[in-house]
């Protein structure tokens, strides 16, 4: 008899082991051990170029296997999915083969480099998805309760008829001009700089917890350091940044509902301040990724006497994925959002459903930073977002 495909485990084969990939690692390792999951994941192989780094980070990280090479990550038998988590100039490449070989694919925002790129993936994602296979990008921010609470509220009506809204996402690490000119400021790794780095998380968010889709953009993009230290490993000298630091636009939602972006990598004195506010006819919601279990909501239906924002504090279990974790009041943190990235992910897997965000999603998303680069090179001419 052959098995119930649901007691299977799901075993994850993952392209990258830096930053996005320790945590992924986290993600994958810790949901099967808080959650109740249809399938469990299995930290299977993990996939690097360098051959003592990646096992260094596999045994750091629970991997049982490595490869040095995608190509043989995504030909194994012993893989069910794919989960990439490299610079975005292979992002297309290893997606493509890895559903082409009949694995689930999750990979890291922005979903491409290049609209064209974005849309064969979401092309081979929707062929995959009529064989059973499940595409998903990881718009992580998404999956903070706070963030998931908001658009339960807005889906609910709370704030009736959306007029504004705003948001920003703020870092600081590129402040000192001495920064090396790591693979993040060179166009053909990274696509963009803040405005696909930043930018594509606060896009996301903003059409996801609003309900509907950015409809066109004026924008101005800038680079104020142009020239920067090579990486020690490439030797002494200097070389081009060739791409945007900060990306400020409006836009216009399909409803007429106006909105306001900035992404950059240089607010001094901001380390990871994504900041959201909704307004509406019936109410407004803010957060902030910096008080990450706190979500604040004005009821404008109420008596003037009492107007004003509140706090909810976003920690009882039967709010977004806390039914798991801790008592209320007990906080989470920044490493939660992929543990409930993979919970999901698993769930969609099982259940056979469309996943969300799915790379459909992504290329939209893609569709509005290319538009955003256009209006910028146009002196900020209004720019359509092609549906």
């Amino acid at each position: 008899m052959e098995p119930d495909p649901g007691q299977l485990p799901l075993r994850v084969g993952m392209v990258g082991y830096a930053f996005m990939g320790a945590a992924h690692s986290q993600g994958w390792r810790t949901a099967g051990r808080v959650f109740d999951l249809p399938r469990q994941p299995v930290l299977a192989v993990l996939c690097g170029r360098n051959a003592t780094a990646v096992r260094a980070a596999a045994d750091r990280h629970g991997w049982a296997d490595v490869e040095t090479d995608w190509r043989a990550l995504v030909a194994r038998d012993d893989i069910d999915l794919v989960d990439i988590c490299t610079p975005g100039d292979s992002h297309a490449e290893i997606a493509l083969a890895a559903l082409a070989a009949g694995k689930h694919v999750l990979c890291e925002k922005p979903l491409a480099n290049s609209v064209e790129e974005a849309e064969a993936m979401a092309r081979a994602a929707e062929t995959a998805r009529a064989r059973g296979r499940t595409a998903m990008v990881g718009f992580n921010y998404r999956r903070v309760p706070a963030t998931a609470l908001a658009r339960r509220m807005v889906a609910a009506g709370r704030l009736g008829t959306l007029r504004h809204v705003r948001v920003s996402y703020l870092q600081d690490w590129l402040g000192d001009p001495e920064f090396p000119l790591t693979w993040r400021l060179r166009r053909e790794a990274a696509g963009s700089g803040s405005l696909g780095d930043l930018g594509a998380h606060i896009v996301d968010l903003a059409q996801h917890l609003a309900g509907e889709r950015l409809a066109g953009v004026s924008a101005l993009t800038e680079t104020f350091v142009r020239e920067r230290p090579l990486p020690a490993a490439e030797g002494p000298g200097t070389g081009p940044v060739t791409v945007d630091d900060a990306a400020l636009f409006t836009g216009r939602f399909t409803s007429g509902a106006l909105a306001t972006f900035e992404a950059t990598r240089y607010a001094t004195g901001r380390k990871n301040a994504l900041r959201i506010e909704l307004n509406g006819e019936r109410g407004s919601l803010a957060f902030d990724l910096e008080r990450l279990n706190e979500l604040w909501f004005h009821d404008a239906t109420g008596p003037g006497t009492e107007a004003g924002f509140r706090r909810i504090l976003v920690t009882e279990p039967d709010h977004p994925y806390l039914d798991a974790w801790w008592p209320p009041g007990h906080g989470l943190g920044y490493e939660h959002t992929f543990v409930h990235q993979a919970r999901d992910l698993v769930h969609t897997i099982a259940e056979g459903r469309r996943p969300d965000p799915s790379f459909a999603d992504g290329l939209q998303v893609q569709r509005v930073l290319a538009a955003v680069e256009e209006s910028a090179a146009k002196n900020s001419v209004y720019t359509p977002v092609p549906d």
